[in-house]
């Protein structure tokens, strides 16, 4: 082969071994780099995300309109018409009966049991004389309210599971500086 060719092929070697070490630390380099770029340094694993709450009661009025039955006003509450009617109409029915004094004492039993008669018939009435209306009736409820406070979320770092309340929901892990894990 002449030594011209044979130089040839040899600075083509040559080109090309060089070629191929220069892509390999082209891309060991990048490579590298990219590691650096990417690579956050220890991590805790989180395990479980739950939202947290904060539950309190806050009164609610609620009313509605409801049928009663009220009894009117009495005008006579101690039934006197009643009484005086019942011991007239019992006093005329008991002179009915005897003779003599015991038409009197008839008279007057009439009359005694005639105004109790007449009155408790003048109160059954009265507390029959009644009327229907609607009112409204209210109650206070009490209503339990909650809304979402943040996050506890549960990790798992150098061995030991740990709980903590986050304000925002975090990922799959949080970083860690100086061995310590960063929660906010």
């Amino acid at each position: 082969m002449p030594r011209i060719r044979k130089e040839a092929i040899m600075k083509t070697a040559a080109t090309v071994a060089l070629a191929v070490v220069g892509t390999v630390a082209v891309a060991g380099v990048g490579y590298g780099g990219y590691q650096a770029l990417n690579d956050e340094g220890p991590y805790a694993e989180v395990v479980k995300v739950e939202p947290a709450t904060k539950t309190w009661q806050e009164p609610n009025q609620r009313c509605e309109q409801v049928t009663v039955q009220r009894q009117k006003p009495v005008k006579d509450k101690h039934q006197i018409a009643g009484s005086a009617i019942g011991a007239v109409v019992g006093g005329v029915i008991g002179h009915q009966f005897g003779g003599g004094s015991g038409k009197d004492v008839a008279t007057a039993a009439g009359a005694v049991a005639g105004g109790y008669a007449g009155n408790k018939a003048q109160e059954r009435i009265q507390e029959g004389n009644t009327y229907t209306t609607t009112e409204e009736r209210c109650q206070t409820i009490m209503e339990t309210r909650s809304e979402q406070v943040g996050y506890n979320v549960t990790y798992r770092f150098d061995g030991q599971t740990q709980t903590v309340r986050m304000e925002n929901e975090p990922g799959d892990r949080l970083p860690v500086e100086n061995g310590r894990v960063v929660t906010d």
